[in-house]
C-alpha cells in the first residue's frame, strides 16, 4: 500500500511490500526532492513526529532518516527554526536557460550557483558588517530618489573615484588622479571596456596557463590570439613568452598572486615586463583580483605602481571584499588612454548606478572599508589553518598549497577533479575543479580548489571526510 504526504509540491510515497526499509524510503524521498529543487534552500520540513504521525510509521523510523539527511547536510535542525532544508548550491533549471544557450553560459551559472561551502569568488556573510552597509546604502537609495532626475556621470560618482585613487594610493602604491579611474559593473566590465578601448583585434595575447577561464573566454570574445604562457614559482613566465611570442601587444597577469597557482610575480619579472612593454608598444593589463586579502604578510604592490611609461591598465573590483551583488569594480587607465576610456564608458559601458556607488564611497570615506579588510583577513588566516589542519590529517604536505584565498589539494592525474565537484555538489560543497583552468586538456593538473570564505566553521572534519569520502570512491 501507498501514502501521499507532506505537501502538494512534494508527494512522499511509501511502499511496505518493498525489501527497502521504510526509513530508507524516506531518507530517497526526501534527498530527491532536494536535489530536484522541488525542496529549496531554507524551505521547512515537518517535524519528524509530525511526519511519522502523516506517513503512519514508528517515530524512530523517521527520526533515522532525518538523522541521515543530516549527516549528508541535506537538513539542518534547531530549536529556534526547526527542521529546514541546509542552504545548498540551486541547480539551474532547463526550463529558466534562454533559448541558443551556449556550452560557455552553461558553465558560468553552473560555477556561479551557491551558495556552498568551499565555493571559490565569493566572500564570507559573517565577516561583513551588514547592518552598517544596509543603513549606508538605505540612505544613499533616498537621497538618489530625491535628487534631480539627471543623467549622472559615465565614468563613475566623483566621491567614489576620489575615494578609490586615495585607496590605491594608500594600500596598493598606485599614484593616479580620479580622472584617470573609470568605475565599471565588476572585472568582466572592466575587461571589457579595456579591451575595446585599445582596440586589439586579430593581435596575440600572452594569458597565463592555467589561467582564469573566464578572461580567457573574454579575450576571445574580443577576437584577440592566444598565446598560453606557462607558470612558475616566480610567476609568469617571460622568457618562454619572449622566446615563442614575441610580437604579442596585449599581456594579461595576475601579479599579486597567480591565479589559480598563487606565486607573485618576481620583481625581476615585473622589471623585465614593464621593460619590454615600454620598448615594444605592448599593453599590461593587471588583474588585481585580490587587492589587499592577500593572507601571507602584506600584500605585494601592484604592478602598476612600478609602471613608469604608461603600459599598465589596472582592475579591481569590490566583489571578494564585499560583495559580487554589488556589481562594481574600476579600471585606472593610463593618462595617454583616459580620455578614450571615458569616452568608451560614455557611448558603450557607462558606469553602475549612483546609489551604490555612493553607499561604498562613504563606507570607505568613513573607515569602514579598511576596517572590514583587516577584520577579514584575521578571520580568513583562521579558516584557512582551520582547513589545512583537517585535510593535513589526511594528505601528504605536498599534495597541499595555498594560492589566494583558496587551499589547493592537488588530485592524481586519473582522478577527474570535475566528477569529484558534480558529486561534492549534492552534498553541499562547491570546490573549484583546477584543470579547466588549463589551456589544454594534455597540459591539465587534477586538484581541487577549496574557497577559505567559505569554508565551514561548524563539522569541519565531517565535511572533509565526507568529500574523501567521494573522492576515494572516483579514484
Amino acid at each position: 500500500m501507498y501514502y501521499d504526504s507532506m505537501s502538494e509540491s512534494l508527494k512522499l510515497t511509501l511502499d511496505r511490500t518493498a525489501a527497502v526499509p521504510l526509513a530508507e524510503q524516506i531518507r530517497k524521498g526526501v534527498a530527491a526532492a532536494i536535489e530536484s529543487g522541488v525542496l529549496e534552500p531554507g524551505a521547512r520540513l515537518p517535524s519528524w513526529q509530525d511526519l511519522a504521525a502523516q506517513l503512519g510509521v514508528a517515530r524512530g523510523t523517521v527520526r533515522t532518516a532525518y538523522g541521515k539527511l543530516a549527516a549528508a547536510q541535506l537538513i539542518e535542525a534547531a530549536r529556534a527554526t526547526g527542521t529546514r532544508v541546509a542552504q545548498r548550491p540551486r541547480a539551474v533549471a532547463r526550463g529558466e536557460q534562454p533559448t541558443g544557450m551556449g556550452s560557455f553560459i552553461e558553465t558560468y551559472l553552473e560555477m556561479t550557483q551557491g551558495p556552498a561551502f568551499f565555493q571559490m569568488g565569493v566572500p564570507a556573510a559573517e565577516t561583513f558588517p551588514a547592518t552598517l552597509f544596509a543603513r549606508i546604502r538605505a540612505n544613499a537609495v533616498r537621497a538618489e530618489a530625491s535628487a534631480p532626475p539627471l543623467y549622472p556621470d559615465p565614468r563613475g560618482e566623483v566621491e567614489l573615484r576620489h575615494e578609490i585613487a586615495g585607496y590605491l594610493a594608500v594600500a596598493r602604491g598606485i599614484h593616479c588622479s580620479p580622472s584617470q579611474i573609470i568605475v565599471t559593473g565588476g572585472f568582466g566590465a572592466g575587461l571589457g571596456l579595456a579591451l575595446g578601448g585599445l582596440g586589439l583585434d586579430r593581435q596575440t595575447a600572452w594569458v597565463e596557463n592555467p589561467g582564469f577561464t573566464w578572461t580567457r573566454k573574454g579575450l576571445e570574445l574580443a577576437r584577440l590570439l592566444l598565446a598560453p604562457i606557462p607558470v612558475d614559482a616566480d610567476g609568469i613566465d617571460l622568457d618562454y613568452g619572449l622566446l615563442h611570442h614575441p610580437d604579442a601587444r596585449l599581456v594579461v597577469v595576475t601579479p599579486g598572486q597567480q591565479a589559480p597557482l598563487g606565486p607573485t610575480l618576481s620583481l625581476e619579472r615585473r622589471l623585465g615586463l614593464l621593460e619590454w612593454a615600454a620598448a615594444n608598444q605592448v599593453w599590461v593589463i593587471e588583474d588585481d583580483y585580490l587587492s589587499e586579502l592577500q593572507l601571507a604578510g602584506r600584500a605585494a604592490p601592484a604592478l602598476a605602481s612600478l609602471d613608469r611609461e604608461g603600459r599598465v591598465i589596472h582592475i579591481g573590483s569590490f566583489s571578494k571584499t564585499i560583495s559580487p551583488t554589488v556589481r562594481l569594480g574600476f579600471v585606472v587607465a593610463p593618462v595617454e588612454l583616459a580620455s578614450r576610456f571615458a569616452e568608451m564608458a560614455a557611448c558603450l559601458a557607462p558606469a553602475p548606478g549612483p546609489a551604490v556607488q555612493r553607499a561604498i564611497a562613504e563606507f570607505m570615506h568613513e573607515g569602514c572599508y579598511m576596517r572590514h579588510l583587516r577584520r577579514t583577513k584575521r578571520a580568513y588566516a583562521a579558516k584557512r589553518q582551520a582547513l589545512l589542519d583537517c585535510l593535513q590529517a589526511s594528505v601528504d604536505a605536498d599534495q597541499l598549497s595555498t594560492p589566494g584565498l583558496a587551499v589547493l589539494l592537488r588530485l592524481p592525474r586519473t582522478t577527474s577533479d570535475v566528477a569529484v565537484v558534480r558529486d561534492a555538489l549534492a552534498f553541499g560543497m562547491f570546490p573549484a575543479p583546477l584543470s579547466p583552468w588549463y589551456t589544454s586538456p594534455e597540459s591539465a593538473e587534477s586538484g581541487l580548489l577549496l574557497g577559505v570564505a567559505t569554508t565551514p566553521t561548524k563539522n569541519l572534519a565531517r565535511t572533509c571526510d565526507r568529500l574523501f569520502e567521494i573522492i576515494r570512491r572516483l579514484s
